[in-house]
Order: C-alpha cells, then structure tokens, then sequence
C-alpha cells in the first residue's frame, strides 16, 4: 500500500477526502476512499464520521455493496437528524459525499467492489495494460432511491490498482475524463516502490497548486502460495471431529507451528463440533497461514452463534466462550451458502 494526499490551495481548511485500509478476517482487506463536499469544520467531522462507520461495517463482513447500502441509511438519519447544538447546515454537509468500498481476497485472487457515486478505480496489469474499471456508479449517499452494484474481478498477482478523489484529475483546464486518462499514463511508468509511484503521478497531474483537495491511494496485489492454505471437507459425522483435529495438527506440524497446536486442536474440535451438532449442510475447514494462523470453519446455516455463560450445572454452552479466551480475534461472516466462523492466532515470538 502506498498513499499521498494534498491539501488544497489556498487552504479553507480542513478538506473531506479520506482513504482507509482495513484488515478482514480470512487475510482479505479493505480499501476505502471517499470525498465530502466542501471544506472547513463540517466537511472535516462528516469525513470524520463516514470513516468510523464505514469501519464499524466492515467489521461485519458485509459484502461491498450490503455495506454502501447500510451507510447510506446512517447518512440519511444523520441528514435529517438535527437540534439547536447541530444545526441543519451540520447535517446537509452529507449531501453529495461519495465512496468506493473495495474487498481483495489474497487466497481466491478477487476482488470485489462498489462505489456510492465515486469515480471508478484504474487498473495497471503486470504487462503495464491500463483500465479504467467498469462498475456500476451508484448514487451519492444519502438519496436513498438508488440501489447498489457489486462487481468482482480476478486480478492477476502483481496488478496495481489506483484509488482516487477527483481532486486529483479535475482542475479548471482539465476534464474529468483528461484527468483519468493521464493518472493511467502516469501509472504505467514503471518505478521502483508504490511511494515513488504515487509521487510521479502527484507531480505528473498537480503542477501548480490544487483547487480541491486531492487523495490517492495505491495497492499491490499479492496471491498467497498454494501451500499456505490447507482445507478439508468433512462429513456431518460426530466422528469427523476428530479426523478435523488431526489433520489440522499434522498441517501445523508441516508448517513448523507446533506451539499452536494444542490451542488449535480446541479451536477446531469445538467449532466443527457446533457445526455438525448445530447447522447443516457441508461442513469445511480451512487453515491459513498469513501473518498469523487462521482457522475457519464454515457450514450451510445463516444463524450466527453467540457466546452464552452457562450454569454450573450446563453440560454445554461453554464451546464459544473456549474459543474467545484461546483466540486473539474471532467472528462469523456469511457467505452465499451459509456462514464461516473464524479465529485469529498470533504466531508465537522467537526467544
């Protein structure tokens, strides 16, 4: 990842583009950009409020489209939400924002997206082919008439993909569409890092002093090795848990991760467990191994579970409770056929 932003001339203050990366279970990550009408207090703490939310929701794992839908509920409440201590001018500052909300999956390779009327991501192929991404546009946020669009794309490893507010390609003498045109030739000018790519394209499109605020935000794409994921479909058979067990033992022994085995023979005994005695349809698990070891299990049932405390007395109802204390993080996401619970361990700190 690489990024630059340049403040507007002459300064009115604050400005409303902003841009986040966002770490998601399953090794995938976020990558946001948005832009606020307008500059000083109001655009600032719109911005300000966008991105908390924008990052509350993709802690739920909610598909790109699923969660530019949901902000654009909070904008409309926030538009019309207002007393003496924030005035209707406070509110009207939503109006007109915008927002690309982008999911890139290192183990499938795709990448899915969608955008709340922002412009369109550029695409550099590792052989220096330039695209301009076709994805349905959206409305603004907070016109609440208008549906969303996902599209997904399977990006070769290697490809560069350009996220951007018009700041950066529309200034007084020049298009919208000149702009994007040269951002791409600025693109495919090979150099050495993602920071000195960034700052090529800067002074390439800003000769002079920008108009509007301008961001960017840069992002190499990297496909996990074939054998940094292990995954095993299980039968609903009590008796497949131990099988699971097992084979995710012998994986981490393959993987020199013993240190983990112990917490990670819990982990998946009691989560295939809830799987085969609670949900239907298949049942999968899945290691991965990125910058720490992740553990998904995943089975054909919508209902997510949550922990309880039981009695003293309670044969059961202790499984997830397990998992939260042996797991740095953990949580469900649902998928087209059902849902994955998964845990997050830390590799452990060489002495």
């Amino acid at each position: 990842m690489a990024s630059c932003y340049q403040r507007a001339h002459p300064p009115n203050g604050v400005g409303g583009d902003w841009f986040d990366v966002i770490p998601l279970s399953g090794a995938r990550v976020a990558l946001v950009v948005g832009d606020v009408v307008g500059h000083g207090m109001d655009a600032a703490a719109t911005m300000g409020r966008l991105r908390t939310a924008v990052r509350t929701l993709a802690n739920l794992d909610m598909p790109p489209d699923e969660l530019l839908a949901h902000l654009d509920d909070l904008v409309i409440g926030l538009m019309g939400a207002h007393d003496d201590h924030e005035p209707a001018a406070a509110g009207a500052a939503f109006l007109g924002a915008t927002c690309l909300y982008a999911v890139y999956d290192p183990v499938s390779g795709r990448c899915s997206m969608a955008r709340a009327g922002h412009l369109p991501p550029v695409l550099v192929s590792p052989d220096g082919t330039v695209e301009v991404m076709d994805l349905p546009a959206g409305p603004p946020l907070g016109l609440g008439y208008l549906t969303f669009e996902s599209c997904e794309r399977e990006l070769t490893e290697g490809s560069l993909l350009a996220f951007y507010t018009d700041g950066l390609v529309e200034t007084p003498d020049r298009d919208i569409d000149e702009g994007i045109d040269r951002l791409g030739a600025a693109l495919a000018v090979p150099r050495p890092t993602l920071r000195e790519i960034g700052r090529g394209v800067v002074d390439t499109l800003l000769t002079g002093p920008p108009p509007d605020d301008a961001a960017l935000l840069l992002a190499r794409t990297r496909s996990l090795p074939a054998d940094r994921v292990a995954s095993w479909d299980l039968p609903s058979d009590p008796a497949a848990v131990g099988t699971a067990r097992t084979a995710a033992v012998r994986q981490l022994t393959e993987w020199g991760l013993d240190d983990l085995a112990f917490t990670t023979e819990l982990i998946v005994s009691e989560l295939v467990t809830n799987a085969i005695r609670h949900a239907s349809g298949p049942v999968s698990l899945r290691l991965i191994r990125d910058r720490a070891l992740i553990c998904e299990v995943a089975d054909g049932t919508g209902t997510s579970p949550r922990p309880r405390h039981a009695r003293t007395t309670d044969e059961g109802g202790r499984g997830l409770m397990i998992v939260a204390q042996l797991a740095h993080r953990w949580g469900t996401r649902h998928t087209a056929t059902g849902k994955i619970i998964w845990t997050e361990q830390p590799f452990v700190a060489e002495p």
